[in-house]
């Protein structure tokens, strides 16, 4: 039986089981075969006699058919693979496809097996992303080895290694646009291999440029392998009066079903142009280096990223800093755990989304009870990005600008030369700068979202729907010395939370939501606002 993925196979494999019906059919009618023969070499003209035999050939492939499935429905059929054939690659290496598919394939020791590990090996093929279409199929082994198969392999390598994108994005919630493209070249040296560069500037915050290639498998190493050099600039100034720039490598070790592990290496500077940054900012100011090992563990059975109505989905990321003897290294421990859950209603395609996330960083090493964390891995909330499409830990809150929850540190005030401070009220007073976000070391937030059909068919037809939703979360910089004094009940007691409704615009690549919100509680340097707000989410 023949199982192509995408396109048909070559015309060389026969069917197994189509092998073995023509065999039996051969053995039984041996004798009437000859006398046709000696008719057909008796016969002037046998036109009429291959019409007849075209015109029986669907029926009896039908009752190949029907056969074949009462034997694998009556229990297995002992198969095993002699030999895996591949063709159509004329850059990729054949141990490359061999090494993808080889262990789906060596246990299987009947024909469900093998025709279950063929959409297997299919699968993994495919996210090599360096074919255009894949197909596989069973074809019979020698037949001086009964009970065996051959595994044929067709393959159409990429027709353009050569990709790239370009597009302009809209943050809302930071007021800003960026220009973002990228190049990807494919398959360069026939190992699967990535190479990737990309590049993107935010009109006033953002701007970043990076190179990286991949590897699905490297020598006796059989998870893939990343490698990826950037270099990055973000401006803080709005919201925590610094700028970061980072010099940075980054090396993926394991990338393995649910596991992913990675080492990074970064230079960071962290400087204030405007000389109004806080106390607070100004003692991490200068340069620091980041070496840091990063564990990721994700589960997500959720039936959709964008509008989710069944499942469960679960993160768990551990980050150790500090890898080094240099004194500049930066030494934390940070945690943050996700989780979400979804469940039908029965009614207008109606489910409830909710989901719990929570996260901890704390220095470590000589005189960590006196140290404070780095403030850019600090947790900071706030923003117009929605809660259920990507698993990102304590950060989302509808209805509060970025980085708007949270402590904060007054600003300097700058005097002029001559003696006076810039910002003055009319009466004279000293008016207040403004604050710093600085982030907190223990964040914690929830949510639960209602989302149903709406009633025009044209919304149905193209996935518009409704939504209702409930958030909360708090976080608070709660350091080591002030621990003791640490009360769960007035961690509680602040709680910010909003509620609010509106309607969502699923695409292939993002969620746009128009949401309006109602701020149900805030504390007095926290920036909320009710009212009609835009998010866009990717999952």
């Amino acid at each position: 039986m023949a199982t192509p993925s995408d396109s048909e196979a070559g015309p060389n494999p026969k069917p197994v089981e189509e092998l073995e019906t023509e065999s039996a059919t051969n053995d039984e009618h041996h004798g009437e075969d000859e006398d046709e023969i000696e008719d057909e070499e008796e016969e002037e003209e046998g036109d009429d006699e291959e019409e007849a035999e075209e015109d029986e050939t669907p029926a009896a492939q039908r009752e190949n058919i029907n056969r074949l499935f009462r034997r694998l429905s009556g229990g297995p059929v002992r198969l095993r693979v002699q030999d895996i054939i591949i063709r159509g690659n004329t850059k990729t290496k054949d141990a490359l496809i061999e090494a993808e598919v080889l262990d789906a394939f060596r246990s299987a020791c009947s024909m469900q097996e093998l025709i279950q590990a063929a959409g297997l090996a299919n699968t993994r093929l495919r996210q090599l992303d360096i074919f255009d279409s894949v197909s596989i199929t069973l074809d019979s082994g020698p037949s001086e080895l009964p009970g065996t198969a051959n595994v044929v392999i067709d393959v159409v390598e990429a027709r353009n290694p050569l990709t790239g994108e370009f597009g302009a994005y809209s943050k809302p919630e930071a007021r800003s646009w960026s220009l973002e493209g990228s190049l990807k070249l494919k398959n360069l040296f026939g190992y699967g291999d990535i190479w990737d560069a990309s590049g993107a500037y935010g009109f006033g915050q953002t701007s970043e440029i990076s190179a990286g290639v991949s590897l699905p498998r490297f020598k006796a190493i059989s998870t893939p392998l990343t490698t990826r050099v950037s270099l990055l600039s973000q401006d803080w100034l709005k919201f925590s009066s610094y700028k970061e720039r980072l010099l940075g490598l980054s090396v993926g070790l394991i990338s393995t079903g649910n596991h992913d592990l990675a080492y990074n290496l970064t230079w960071r500077n962290l400087s204030d142009p405007s000389h109004m940054s806080s106390k607070t900012i100004r003692r991490q100011l200068g340069h620091s280096l980041l070496s840091s090992l990063k564990y990721t563990y994700r589960i997500d059975h959720r039936d959709s990223n964008l509008r989710p109505t069944r499942g469960y989905a679960f993160l768990s990321t551990s980050q150790f800093g500090g890898l080094g003897p240099d004194s500049r290294i930066i030494r934390f421990i940070r945690q943050e755990f996700d989780v979400r859950g979804a469940f039908p209603l029965g009614f207008y395609n109606a489910a409830v989304n909710f989901g719990v996330a929570a996260g901890a960083i704390m220095p470590w090493g000589r005189g960590f009870m006196d140290s404070t964390s780095p403030l850019p891995e600090r947790f900071y909330m706030g923003g117009h990005s929605s809660p259920i499409c990507s698993l990102g830990g304590p950060t989302s809150l509808l209805g509060f600008k970025l980085r708007g929850v949270g402590p904060t540190d007054e600003r300097r005030a700058i005097l002029t030369k001559h003696g006076e401070d810039e910002a003055t009220t009319p009466s004279g007073r000293i008016a207040s700068p403004g604050g710093d976000a600085i982030g907190g070391n223990l964040a914690v937030t929830a949510f639960a979202d209602l989302s149903f059909d709406l009633p025009l068919k044209l919304f149905r037809e193209s996935g518009v729907h409704g939504h209702m939703f409930l958030n909360t979360g708090n976080v608070v910089d709660l350091t080591l010395a002030e621990f003791k004094n640490f009360s769960f009940r007035g961690f509680l007691e602040t709680f910010r939370s909003s509620a609010g409704f509106g309607i969502i615009f699923p695409t292939r690549f993002f969620r746009m939501e128009i949401n309006y919100c109602y701020i149900l509680k805030q504390l007095q340097h926290d920036h909320g606002k009710t009212g009609i707000q835009f998010s866009f989410s990717t999952p």
